[in-house]
């Protein structure tokens, strides 16, 4: 049991701190605000998500920290916070499941877009508490279907699953490694 609750730990904290990294160090982003996109910034939340619910919801948390120690803006931050939600979520419905769902294109394709589409719904969310004035901070000039709709939902979905396809990458090159490490994990 020890053994594994030290597996368990060292994975989160692995993934947590490559999560805190990436909004800080990665020279590939954009930020339109209140939309950012930082390439590659959800996939320690994917990696973790394909271990265990509790990794992913600890990494989630830690990339809102990477995001708040790169100095985004708040908005940004919490839209970061956010992914505890996809992350949570989507790590119950893979725990049983992930090899069939990992394994097969059209399941995981199904599977990136209903997370694409929960994580854009989220963050959604956050953005329209900014949009009129729920949360003070920002306020916006375009409208509500350019900024909430157009930038973050839909910008959103599309990122998600760029970082998804990339994790499932790593994830399938390490093989039956990280195959062994999960079963570990989760037993």
């Amino acid at each position: 049991m020890k053994k594994t609750n030290t597996l368990r730990l060292t994975i989160s904290a692995l993934l947590t701190a490559i999560a805190i990294v990436i909004p800080m160090v990665m020279p590939v982003r954009v930020v339109l605000e209140p939309a950012s996109f930082t390439l590659a910034s959800h996939v320690p939340i994917f990696l973790a998500m394909f271990f265990s619910p509790g990794i992913a919801v600890a990494v989630s948390i830690g990339s809102a920290v990477g995001f708040l120690l790169a100095s985004f803006p708040i908005v940004i931050v919490l839209r970061a916070l956010s992914h505890v939600v996809f992350a949570y979520i989507g790590a119950k419905i893979l725990y049983n499941r992930r090899e069939e769902i990992l394994s097969s294109p059209a399941k995981s394709t199904v599977f990136s877009i209903g997370i694409g589409v929960l994580h854009g719904g989220a963050e959604m969310l956050i953005v329209s508490l900014f949009f009129f004035g729920i949360l003070p901070g920002t306020a916006y000039t375009e409208g509500f279907f350019y900024v909430v709709f157009l930038l973050v939902g839909v910008g959103t979905i599309v990122h998600s699953m760029v970082d998804f396809l990339l994790a499932q990458f790593i994830w399938k090159s390490m093989g039956d490694r990280v195959l062994n490490i999960s079963k570990k994990i989760q037993n």
